[in-house]
Parts: C-alpha cells; sequence; structure tokens
C-alpha cells in the first residue's frame, strides 16, 4: 500500500509538471505575438546609410551652368541696375502672394520670396544700391544648354494695328475670341489664359472628342457666325503677326483703343513662317526679319496664303482693361516692361527671374552692332521660347519697336541670377566625398595574377625575381640560361628587393573541375481513373 501511494504521487507530480510547462509555452507564444504586433517593423537593411539624401544644388533639364564671381560677369558695371530693380519688384509682388508650397517643383521653386521680402521693404534711388542689393541677394550662374557656349535671343513687341468694331469692305478679317466647343483637359471655360502649348479638343455631342481646326480651316470660315468676333482688320497678316507676338492694340476710326490679349491656341505646333522662307531659299537667313517677311507676303497675296497655312496654329484672343499708357501684360499676371522684361520656358524657368544678357545686337540699324548688357526679368512666355539660355526680348508697342524687334535673332551670353539660398557651391561643398573603393585597397596589397593568362616571359620574371629576392647565388645556379641572358640581374634585384620589399603576388585558385552531375530519373505519372 505505500509503494502504490509513492507512486501515484510521482504520477501526480509528473502531470503537474507537464500542465505547468504547457501553460509556460502557451504564454510565451502570446508575449511573442503581442511583441511582433507591437514592435516596429524590422528592416532587412541594418546598415546606416553611408551618405545623407541631400537635396541637389541646381537642376536645369537640358543645361550647364558655371558659377561665377561677379568680376567676372562682362558688361556687369555698364548696366542701369536701378531700371531693372524696378521691374524685379514689379514680378515680386504676386510671388509674395503666393502660400505654401509652389505649385510646380522647379530649379528656383519659391526661393525668390527671400530676395522679394527685401525688396519690399527697400524703396531705392541709385543705381548703386540697386547693384548693391542684387550683389548682396543673388548668385550670378553663366547658363547654356548641354554642349552649347551661348543662348539665342528674339525679340517681340505690342504690335498697333488699325480695326473697325464691325465687319465692313476695308475691315473684313475677324478677330476671335476662344470659342466654347474649345476644349482643354482639366480647364473649363472659365479658365482665363489657357496653356499655349499641348492638346486642345473640339467636343461633338456630349463624349466625343477630336483635334481643333487648323489655320485653314478657320479661316475657311470654320467658326464664323458664332458671334465670337471681338473686332475687324485689315489683313489676315495684320492677325498673324498679332498671333505672334500675343497681345496688340487695336485703333479704331473714333479714336479708341481696344486692347487684347492670348486667351487660348487650337493644339497645333507653332511652326516660323521665316524658316519656311529661309528652307525655300526666298529670304537668306541673314536678312530675315518680320519686316521682310511683311514685305513678301504684301507683294505675293497668293504665296502668303499659303505661307499662312503652313503654321497650322491659331491663336484667340480676349479683351483686356488696359488704356495706352499701360504697357502688355505678361503671363505672369504683371505689367511688361519695355527693354527689361523676357519670356522664358516656362516649363524650366520661374516667373521673376533675372537674368543678365550680354552681347551685341543690331539695336540701331540693321547693320549696327551695339552693345547690349541688361539685366533681364522673366515675366513672360511664349509656344517657340524652348531651352535653359532662350529668351524673347520685349521692346514694348508700335512701329518703331516692331523694327527693333523684327530684326534680332542672335546668339547671346546668359548669366542666371540665383538667390543665395540655392547657391550650388555653398551646398556643394555639403555633399560627401566618396571613399576609396575598397577594391583598389585590395588590389595594392595582393596583386592579383591568373597563371593561366600570363605570359611565359611573365611567370620567367617572376621566378627570376623571387630566388633572387631569397637566395641570387642559387637562382643563378638552377637557372643558367636567364644567367647567360642576363648577367647583371642578381645584383641589381638584390638591391631592389632590399631597398623596398614587394608583395608577392597570390595566384588566382584553379577553375574547379567539372563534375557529371547524375542524371535525374524520369518517372511516369499514373492517372488513376475510377470505375463508372
Amino acid at each position: 500500500m505505500e509503494a502504490l501511494t509513492k507512486h501515484l504521487s510521482y504520477g501526480r507530480l509528473a502531470i503537474a509538471c507537464c500542465a505547468l510547462a504547457v501553460v509556460c509555452s502557451t504564454a510565451a507564444i502570446a508575449a511573442r505575438y503581442r511583441s511582433s504586433r507591437h514592435a516596429p517593423p524590422r528592416h532587412e537593411h541594418t546598415h546606416p546609410i553611408p551618405y545623407p539624401n541631400l537635396e541637389l544644388p541646381l537642376q536645369v533639364s537640358g543645361s550647364q551652368y558655371e558659377p561665377l564671381a561677379w568680376a567676372n560677369v562682362s558688361g556687369w558695371s555698364d548696366d542701369d541696375h536701378l531700371a531693372a530693380y524696378n521691374a524685379f519688384r514689379t514680378s515680386c509682388k504676386p510671388i509674395a502672394a503666393q502660400q505654401g508650397a509652389p505649385a510646380d517643383s522647379k530649379a528656383l521653386g519659391s526661393s525668390l520670396r527671400d530676395p522679394c521680402r527685401i525688396a519690399k521693404g527697400l524703396d531705392l534711388a541709385s543705381g548703386a544700391k540697386a547693384r548693391e542689393f542684387f550683389e548682396q541677394n543673388f548668385v550670378p550662374l553663366r547658363i547654356s544648354r548641354l554642349g552649347e557656349e551661348a543662348g539665342f535671343v528674339t525679340g517681340y513687341y505690342e504690335p498697333v494695328l488699325d480695326g473697325s468694331r464691325t465687319q465692313t469692305d476695308v475691315y473684313n478679317v475677324p478677330v476671335y475670341r476662344r470659342p466654347s466647343n474649345l476644349f482643354v483637359r482639366g480647364k473649363t471655360q472659365a479658365s482665363v489664359g489657357l496653356p499655349n502649348s499641348g492638346p486642345v479638343y473640339r467636343k461633338i455631342g456630349r463624349r466625343k472628342l477630336v483635334p481643333y481646326y487648323d489655320r485653314g480651316q478657320i479661316e475657311d470660315g470654320a467658326i464664323a457666325g458664332r458671334g465670337l468676333e471681338i473686332a475687324w482688320l485689315k489683313s489676315q497678316t495684320d492677325l498673324l503677326f498679332a498671333q505672334i507676338q500675343g497681345s496688340a492694340r487695336i485703333k479704331f476710326e473714333d479714336g479708341t483703343t481696344l486692347r487684347i490679349n492670348y486667351d487660348a491656341h487650337n493644339g497645333y505646333p507653332y511652326t516660323p513662317v521665316g524658316r519656311v522662307l529661309i528652307d525655300r531659299g526666298i529670304i537668306p537667313k541673314d536678312q530675315m526679319s518680320m519686316q521682310k517677311i511683311r514685305e513678301w507676303m504684301e507683294q505675293n497675296p497668293d504665296g502668303a496664303k499659303e505661307l499662312r497655312r503652313q503654321n497650322r496654329a491659331y491663336v484667340f484672343f480676349r479683351e483686356v482693361p488696359l488704356s495706352d499708357k499701360d504697357e502688355a501684360v505678361g503671363a505672369q499676371g504683371v505689367p511688361l516692361t519695355p527693354g527689361r522684361s523676357i519670356a522664358v520656358d516656362k516649363a524650366l524657368h520661374v516667373y521673376g527671374t533675372p537674368f543678365f544678357i550680354a552681347g551685341e545686337l543690331p539695336i540701331e540699324s540693321e547693320q549696327s552692332k551695339t552693345p547690349f548688357h541688361r539685366l533681364m526679368i522673366a515675366q513672360d512666355t511664349g509656344s517657340a521660347i524652348v531651352g535653359p539660355a532662350r529668351a524673347d526680348l520685349y521692346f514694348g508697342a508700335g512701329a518703331d519697336a516692331g523694327k527693333v524687334s523684327g530684326r534680332l535673332r542672335h546668339n547671346m551670353q546668359f548669366v542666371m541670377l540665383v538667390p543665395k539660398g540655392l547657391d550650388p557651391v555653398a551646398r556643394g561643398h555639403k555633399l560627401p566625398i566618396p571613399g576609396e573603393r575598397p577594391s583598389a585597397r585590395i588590389a595594392k596589397l595582393f596583386p592579383q595574377t591568373d597563371p593561366q593568362k600570363a605570359k611565359p616571359a611573365d611567370l620567367a620574371t617572376s621566378g627570376i625575381a623571387k630566388g633572387a629576392a631569397k637566395d641570387p647565388g642559387a637562382s643563378a645556379a638552377k637557372t643558367p640560361a636567364a644567367k647567360d641572358a642576363v648577367p647583371a640581374a642578381p645584383a641589381a634585384t638584390t638591391s631592389v628587393a632590399q631597398s623596398a620589399p614587394v608583395a608577392e603576388p597570390v595566384p588566382l585558385p584553379v577553375a574547379r573541375p567539372d563534375i557529371p552531375q547524375p542524371e535525374k530519373r524520369r518517372t511516369r505519372r499514373y492517372r488513376h481513373h475510377r470505375d463508372q
């Protein structure tokens, strides 16, 4: 009985131990599950990133730029910096009104806000003070298209045209406003100033979209009689030049003036009619100007019609409440300043950016080479203005401005003024220099040689050098051919080896032998069909 009682007690103890082990293991599993739910995710790469993720100093697609010192900016001291400063303050008004991050990320982004904030509190009255402002708040960078040394400039102006509010025998060319069936993705009819590039559609019904009418179809009356006429001009040539410039002043017989600005286009790429005349050999390239184009069109009415239709792009206008004393409004939404405003590529640059443009231009006459060193402000854009160092110089309104701007097609030097917050030199110092590659250090300590690829002469030479370093006499005794060929080699080799010991080359391991792989057994798979 005592033995039976002791046996039962041991059995109960064993059962209790097993139960305790099950409870502990269950608790451990639960704890691990809870920790896995609340623990931060584990990363496979636990090593820290060797280089910090720094923002690049400046990026302008397809361009090359070089930091300069102000003393190396050619013609910088010759400019009227006060005039440039006043134009810059005009651009600062919409820049200061921006809130939060910019809508699109470009090279300058919102960095112009700092110099604009400073300029807002400075009412400068001298050129010296204005020059000091630019030098203290900007850094000059020479910029050009990748692989090119200079930029390219043209000119534009605001034409002053004779017109009528109603159609007559003299004034029979309509100036159209934007049609209601013109559709641009992401825009509505209430949008002011649609993009000057990109696809444009015409709505048919409620859903179908097709490309809009081109110039030839519109000139033939595709949208006539729909009440879209703003005014009437004398000729299609006048309308073409107003569309190329993007704005115009229309003088009526009663002495009043109507101002029109770009509002939309029909979606076709712009084709310069001057380039067509050059390609056809009608006007030499060195004589090309807007005056030459106008003269040829007036003398060749039939040819002018065909030439216009080579440019399928068509521009629609809107009325703007401006008087004769007001200047045209650029794409930035501010009045342009003659001789200080430029149109740039909006896809690359930011409105309000100062550009110092230097070179020689035919300002006085077609043959003159007038020095041109001016700080210009980016306030406008155009569909033909493409590239990092491409600008259209605005010269004002009227026939005289048209003559000057019409003969400009010249290469010029571009220096972009970048706010000091984006100084590429200062930011470049923060970029770490990569360390030496480990393989380079290993190669110096352990030069690798491949015995299978080494030449016999190299192997013999390395053997002589190795033997000479250990026992010159033994090397000479074992290699009589080498002794006869190079009698003074042992002594010279000994001195070099003693003065500068060199690590012995480590041969590469022999290639692994090809081991035949056992042939895999092929097994057949049988389908067992159940008897029906």
